[in-house]
């Protein structure tokens, strides 16, 4: 009941803001480029009996982006999505995307979007705060604003933007200010000490009491997103948390489509030599990224907001049917 009000508010609301829901395909020619991100694989065989090899989606962004460059200004879509190697209270191999874009749109008009999103969602059940492991956090309160480079500062003492430059992440330098935080090994990535330090010491300490905007992420960790003009370590990307939850992630696109290329190369390099697969690279897409206007765009974890909407212990309590091969 709570997953139908909430997703019956939220459409309403997509739709006075003069949003058009897409339907965007689930198999894909690529799933999607970043190093951690695993996807379910299949075949599709043609007429003549030749096979192809598609992907489940992980995210209807590469398809959201093809329209937005076929001329398409504002949609939304509640996407099915999959992921391989995720399982937990807040994970599942098969979940609810909520997913939308602007065209022409700064990405704090998005950010504001989705504040606005997580409050209908919590007056369609009418729960007054949302709870989660013992922490609380009020989706009406105005939100805590906290760039990146604050938070590493003020949570782990760490001084983020001095292990970046040129748009790469120092890795000495960053595990050198880390290794009293957390532990290195020795074939961790600039991206991995940060991922440790960011759950272990910054994320429980977000959307306490209310919601917490985390932005400015530095450029290393937003490979969809452009650039901040003022600051080239930094990127124009977000999350939103609650109670210790990241419910969104969002961006300013990066429209730039041969830094797009780069940035998906090194991914899969990096996939390759962690896990031993790489994914294709959408050609498509990229020709997209090429000619799509400026835009921004978010995603939310659907499911992750009906749990804390609704009071749930788990985000498999909010879902219709339990995965597949499970009771």
């Amino acid at each position: 009941m709570a997953r139908a009000a909430i997703t019956k508010g939220l459409r309403a609301w997509f739709d006075e803001q003069g949003f058009a829901e897409a339907e965007t395909g689930i198999l894909q020619v690529s799933p999607g480029n970043e190093t951690h991100l695993h996807a379910p694989r299949t075949e599709l065989t043609g007429a003549d009996g030749t096979r192809a090899p598609r992907y489940l989606r992980t995210s209807p962004e590469f398809a959201a982006k093809k329209l937005l460059a076929a001329g398409e200004d504002k949609i939304f879509e509640f996407a099915r999505v999959f992921r391989d190697r995720e399982r937990g209270d807040l994970h599942l191999p098969e979940f609810t995307m909520l997913e939308w874009y602007r065209a022409n749109a700064a990405y704090d008009a998005i950010m504001a979007d989705t504040i606005v999103v997580i409050a209908h969602a919590a007056q369609a059940t009418g729960i007054g705060q949302f709870s989660f492991r013992g922490r609380i956090a009020d989706p009406f309160a105005e939100p805590e604003l906290l760039t990146v480079a604050t938070a590493f500062e003020r949570f782990a003492g760490i001084d983020l933007l001095a292990t970046v430059a040129d748009g790469e992440g120092d890795r000495r330098a960053l595990a050198e200010a880390s290794k009293s935080r957390v532990r290195i090994a020795d074939d961790d990535t600039w991206s991995d000490v940060f991922s440790k330090v960011l759950v272990e010491h910054i994320e429980p300490n977000l959307g306490q009491g209310r919601l917490t905007v985390l932005f400015e992420y530095p450029v290393p960790e937003a490979a969809l997103a452009r650039a901040k003009a003022s600051d080239p370590r930094v990127a124009e990307r977000f999350e939103i948390y609650a109670c210790g939850v990241e419910l969104a992630n969002g961006f300013g696109e990066l429209t730039d489509a041969a830094e797009q290329r780069r940035r998906f190369a090194q991914a899969m390099d990096e996939k390759a030599r962690r896990y031993g697969e790489r994914y294709p690279l959408d050609e498509d897409f990229l020709q997209a990224v090429a000619v799509m206007p400026q835009a921004s765009g978010v995603a939310l974890g659907f499911d992750r907001l009906v749990m804390l909407a609704s009071g749930a212990l788990r985000v498999d309590q909010v879902v219709w049917t339990p995965p597949a091969g499970e009771a």
